[in-house]
């Protein structure tokens, strides 16, 4: 089941033993500083050099948290996915009269994307972006993140019940294997700025392992299996020509926004068309509520890695240890142990609003993790 890096406790390649899912809190004064910028009392250049120091001082606190890859906190984004997608060639940003998506009665801002031209990659903002933090990290790995493929599909062509195609895309084969080319694109120019951990965050298969989303989906016709088979398909050829040097995750996401979420339900549903076919290097999978089910779907792996995302980033309230390590051990029920790696469940500001903890907390959730990986694999 496992593969030769697998076979011992240490990995020296990610996703590892303990790892993250990418965003972290933003601190006060880069939130002071964005809101500055979109009431237009300071310039671009004067909240990037509040994003840089922020960028600079966020890189440090994850060396000395003894991370093994870290990342810039998402800290220049609004959003975990929109502004890279907004960025893509033939897509727009636009207002929306509410946010597609429920959380619990807490309102995001309504925006959204839409196609309105060929999609494409070409001077994406985002590899200055990951530059500037291979920079700032020296001889430590980066990991960086973007949303899944399959995001620009369903935000644009799925969830929207009035969605009209433009012409170019009145046939949905040619949407996708756009999209795909366009990731195809993406993945080599990131590879080529020096980016060796990419991780593609996806909130598509949360969807599909819900009983009312995928009910509701059926009441418009929406054939969900179909789908999800077309997604694993988009992902693997957008990821074809990964180089064999390059790390790519996917996160499954349930949404994570001011500590609420939008679906719930067991991967059964979504387990053997994703964990059987999909071509990434490993499944960052949220499993710190029982919103989550049990780890049978887990034996529908092959030779990925599985890092389990038991410790949770909605709230402050640090885990106990030993009902963690019990977890791992569950779950190694139904995959090999060395395939098996800790992070907490999403990141902690997956929007720049941000969960509901302080900042010490989220370091001592990253600490209790590094603490239970240590203890589990050495």
């Amino acid at each position: 089941m496992s593969n030769t890096n697998n076979s011992t406790a240490e990995r020296n390649i990610p996703p590892f033993r303990y790892d993250i899912v990418g965003s972290f809190l933003r601190p006060e004064r880069l939130k002071k500083a964005r809101t500055q910028f979109s009431e237009g009392t300071i310039d671009a250049a004067s909240l990037k050099k509040v994003e840089d120091e922020e960028i600079l001082r966020l890189v440090q606190l994850q060396k000395q948290a003894g991370l093994k890859a870290v990342t810039d906190g998402e800290f220049r984004r609004g959003w975990w996915h929109l502004d890279f997608l907004w960025n893509l060639d033939g897509v727009e940003k636009v207002s929306a009269e509410r946010f597609s998506i429920d959380f619990h009665g807490k309102d995001t801002k309504a925006v959204t994307v839409e196609i309105n031209g060929k999609i494409d990659f070409n001077d994406h903002p985002f590899l200055e972006h990951f530059r500037f933090v291979k920079e700032a990290a020296g001889d430590t790995l980066v990991k960086f993140t973007i949303p899944s493929p399959s995001m620009l599909h369903l935000i644009t062509a799925v969830r929207k019940e009035d969605y009209h195609p433009i012409d170019l895309y009145r046939d949905n084969s040619v949407l996708l294997h756009d999209i795909a080319t366009a990731y195809k694109k993406a993945i080599a120019a990131f590879y080529a700025a020096g980016c060796r951990y990419l991780q593609l965050d996806d909130t598509s298969w949360g969807e599909f392992c819900s009983e009312e989303r995928r009910a509701n989906y059926a009441r418009r016709g929406v054939d969900v299996d179909k789908i999800a088979k077309d997604y694993v398909n988009l992902v693997n050829e957008a990821t074809s020509e990964k180089p064999a040097d390059m790390t790519i995750t996917m996160h499954i996401c349930r949404g994570n926004f001011r500590s609420t979420w939008f679906s719930s339900g067991g991967y059964e549903p979504v387990a053997d068309t994703l964990f059987s076919n999909c071509n990434v290097d490993g499944f960052f999978l949220e499993y710190d509520s029982d919103r989550a089910g049990d780890f049978k779907p887990l034996r529908f792996v092959k030779n990925q890695q599985v890092v389990l995302g038991l410790i949770t980033s909605k709230s402050g309230e640090l885990e106990n240890k030993e009902n963690i390590i019990a977890r791992i051990g569950e779950a190694a029920q139904y995959v090999n142990q060395n395939q098996l790696c800790l992070s907490p469940q999403c990141g902690f500001a997956s929007t720049e609003e941000g969960n509901i903890l302080t900042e010490e907390q989220q370091w001592e959730k990253i600490a209790l993790i590094r603490k239970i990986a240590e203890e589990v694999w050495d």
